[in-house]
């Protein structure tokens, strides 16, 4: 088994963990910043971005899972703090993140849209990270398996393998499912973020309805999903949207008495908005900036723009090819 320790200094004690998130969160920020050279964003707003995000998504993730789970902090109020007991749920965390950026970029004139647009593809680039830190602790992983289903149907290295051994129990690596999911994912948003066709906004959409969809039916396997007993035809719903999965896989345990999984009626509920949000602004007409356009800051200064290489794209949309110089003044508002 991995010790989950990496460091040890006398009391002092660093854990692979947090190396690994650290790790997800700096690869993250290089693709923000990278990006941001393209519309010359100074790569300093970025790391304060990020500086500001982390500790509001760890905030927004521990009250998004106490408030899940009131019952067993109702009476214990002091152990709503103790987040190194463990208790994170990540759509708390985008939560978070999502309001530290809200009032950082605001206060910088930029578009919130614009920004969150960039960082969309670092945020997937982190979770693909971040879930090898649940590999090591072995935690978030789904029911159990046989060890043949790891090794022969899988074909899972040793090392993978080997930690999924929990107790002498093989458990389902949902870790992995879910970073493979996010793989792909970061791939899509690579190649979507030079189509001309897309809006601001429109790839920030596009995450959450990529991650959801991968995390509703990985959240299925698993066996710590936060949960809660609901209407039996909300429960039905899910199973039937869940059901697929049964062709090959079977639904991991909930808290007795439950039925329905959090993170699955979230996950439909994000889908559902993120597609009505992209429909309508095109329908109204609204979305009429485009992710490749140059980003104007709230007082009227023009940024840079990603430059258009490939001949078709600039056939489809020749405004495009028109990049205006960078302008370091203001601009006067039109009277």
């Amino acid at each position: 088994m991995i010790d989950p320790i990496a460091i040890s200094l006398g009391p002092l004690t660093v854990r692979w963990y947090g190396i690994i998130l650290g790790t997800g969160a700096l690869i993250g920020l290089l693709l923000a910043i990278r990006e941001g050279k393209n519309f010359r964003i100074p790569p300093d707003f970025f790391m304060d971005l990020l500086l500001i995000g982390v500790p509001t998504a760890l905030i927004g993730a521990r009250i998004y899972f106490v408030a899940m789970k009131w019952e067993d902090y109702k009476d214990n109020l002091g152990q709503i703090f103790a987040i190194w007991n463990g208790g994170i749920a990540i759509y708390g965390a985008l939560i978070g993140a999502i309001i530290g950026a809200l009032i950082y970029v605001r206060k910088k004139k930029y578009s919130f849209w614009r920004i969150a647009d960039i960082c969309a593809p670092s945020l997937l680039a982190g979770q693909i990270i971040g879930r090898w830190g649940n590999f090591v602790n072995q935690e978030a992983h789904g029911g159990p398996v046989t060890e043949s289903f790891l090794r022969n149907t899988l074909h899972l290295p040793d090392f993978i393998v080997n930690q999924m051994n929990i107790n002498g129990v093989y458990y389902h690596p949902t870790f992995l499912y879910e970073s493979l999911w996010n793989v792909m994912g970061i791939l899509i948003l690579l190649w979507l973020r030079r189509r001309p066709f897309l809006r601001a906004g429109e790839l920030f959409m596009s995450y959450f309805i990529w991650y959801s969809i991968g995390r509703f039916f990985v959240e299925g396997l698993r066996t710590d999903s936060l949960s809660f007993s609901g209407p039996a035809w909300l429960a039905q719903l899910m199973d039937a949207l869940w059901s697929p999965m049964t062709l090959r896989f079977e639904p991991g345990a909930m808290t007795y008495g439950d039925n329905i999984r959090i993170s699955q009626l979230v996950g439909v509920l994000i889908i559902i908005a993120a597609v009505i949000f992209i429909i309508v602004r095109r329908v109204r007409g609204t979305a009429k900036v485009r992710y490749l356009d140059p980003i104007v800051l709230t007082d009227g200064t023009v940024l840079g723009t990603v430059e258009i290489k490939n001949a078709k794209s600039l056939q489809e949309n020749p405004a495009a090819a028109e990049v205006p110089p960078a302008s370091t003044e203001p601009k006067e508002p039109p009277q």
